[in-house]
């Protein structure tokens, strides 16, 4: 029970879920706490992040590297405060530098890798003007310079650097921990060209419909471990699956992304399925407006829809529409981008985070933030 994090320390009896707890409870009580229980909450990831994108900004004059390349050291940054679940903030940031060659010889002057910098909160939920920094999600994620894979546990293998983890320090009588990341994260293709058309499938009520992406380019999940917290009522995650890029729209589609996770010896199997879908303001070319439109859905083959309400629904119209009698992600990811005269790619943007659960766990909606945060890069800027 977080609320015990900002008693008296007399007093303090749990930290961070229910982990720890006095000889006096039973065992059953405590478990009790942990089990996962659906929930109905707007804004339940929700904030803001502020994006400058310095390799477009700060270009390469020493004329030693490739022709268009950024300056050496110069860095991509992502800032966000975004609290999720109501009582868990995450305030930090993330940079990204690019993989850089020299003109002549294509020898590699400067790795890819992506550096985490982030202080998690818990937030007293009588009084969310309360909170308590705990920890840090922190650490070094080199990027493959062949695949474009993001190597989540390669960052413990780099001089000068540590691997991508969360640490969780002591509190009370709860314990510091410390649980890295795994895996692999393979961003979108480098060569446009031989993409493949895919078709896409889900369930609307009683009905399946199909929708057909001529150049679907595939973020693929290879085996990623998700760290534990930063309570303990956030488990060790593993996830695979994919998250599908169309050109042609600028939509993504969850393709059977899977979350396996274990709480209190209970094996748990989530598969988010559904849309992204992206939209512009009609003014976008000058005011930089667009906007994410979220319609993710979990366990929807568990959990059919109302099909009434669909029945007069063209297929197409049927695939993207929300159907909160499922349990499901929706809101938005909002957009003013800085566009500079001439260019497609904004040089900054500033970000608004309202996504909203319908019958979703605090454990369902944290693994999807933690991996859409592994996915910051490709989901972008790429």
């Amino acid at each position: 029970m977080i609320v015990s994090l900002f008693s008296s320390p007399g007093r303090i009896r749990t930290l961070l879920g229910a982990g720890v707890c006095a000889v006096t409870l039973s065992v059953a009580p405590a478990l009790a706490q942990n089990k996962p229980e659906p929930m109905t909450e707007d804004n339940v990831i929700a904030g803001t992040m502020d994006i400058t994108f310095e390799t477009r900004t700060r270009l390469d004059t020493s004329g030693d590297l490739k022709e268009g390349s950024p300056a050496k050291g110069a860095k991509d940054k992502y800032t966000f405060a975004l609290s999720v679940a109501k009582t868990t903030e995450f305030a930090g940031s993330v940079t990204r530098q690019p993989s850089l060659y020299t003109k002549t010889l294509q020898r590699r002057q400067q790795d890819a890798e992506l550096f985490y910098s982030i202080d998690l909160a818990v937030l007293n939920p009588r009084d969310l003007k309360q909170k308590r920094v705990v920890g840090k999600w922190v650490g070094t994620v080199p990027i493959d310079p062949a695949s474009g894979a993001y190597d989540l546990s390669g960052g413990g293998k780099l001089k000068d650097a540590s691997p991508l983890r969360i640490d969780v320090n002591a509190v009370g009588k709860a314990p510091a921990f410390r649980d890295n990341f795994d895996g692999r994260l393979v961003g979108k293709a480098a060569n446009k060209a031989n993409l493949a058309s895919y078709t896409y499938k889900r369930l609307v009520g009683d009905k399946t419909v199909e929708i057909v992406v001529k150049k679907s380019d595939p973020m693929r999940f290879e085996n990623i471990v998700l760290a534990k917290g930063p309570a303990e009522i956030y488990p060790r995650t593993i996830v695979s699956g994919r998250l599908d890029y169309d050109y042609e729209t600028g939509n993504y589609f969850a393709d059977n992304i899977r979350f396996k996770y274990t709480i209190d010896g209970v094996d748990y199997t989530d598969v988010v399925t559904g849309t992204i879908k992206w939209i512009e303001d009609p003014e976008r070319a000058t005011n930089g407006k667009g906007y994410y439109d979220f319609n993710l859905r979990w366990n929807e083959e568990q959990n059919k829809g109302e099909a009434a309400a669909f029945e007069n629904v063209s297929g197409e119209d049927a695939f993207f529409a929300v159907d909160n009698s499922v349990p499901c992600l929706t809101g938005r990811i909002t957009y003013v981008d800085t566009i500079p005269a001439g260019s497609e790619l904004p040089t900054s943007s500033k970000v608004t985070y309202a996504l909203n659960a319908n019958k979703l766990s605090k454990q369902q909606v944290m693994n999807f933030f933690k991996l859409w945060m592994l996915a910051v890069g490709p989901t972008n800027d790429e």
